[in-house]
């Protein structure tokens, strides 16, 4: 038995005859709705990215944007609230 290719036959290649490498990263074109939050929108964008790397390449953009949605989230609880109603007794002493 030989290793050699015989001469009439071409060796196997991923790509397929219209060029298409299958195993090449896709897009998934996942639709992205905005939300109105600039901050929220963004990182939901930062998602499309994930669609040009290969798999191994997408946990760092989970985590990014994980990261950054955590992070808006918790500048919703920073900010302060509307002021405190008067109170309708007035400062008794």
């Amino acid at each position: 038995m030989s290793d050699t290719v015989p001469e009439n036959e071409a060796p196997q290649d991923t790509v397929t005859e219209t060029g298409h490498d299958p195993a090449a990263p896709a897009p998934l074109h996942v639709p992205r709705t905005p939300t109105g939050n600039a901050e929220v929108d963004a990182q939901l964008e930062r998602l499309g990215d994930a669609d040009h790397l290969a798999t191994d390449g997408h946990v760092e953009v989970y985590e990014d944007v994980h990261r950054g949605l955590r992070d808006a989230l918790t500048a919703l609880d920073a900010r302060p609230g509307p002021p405190a109603p008067p109170s309708p007794y007035g400062n008794r002493s």
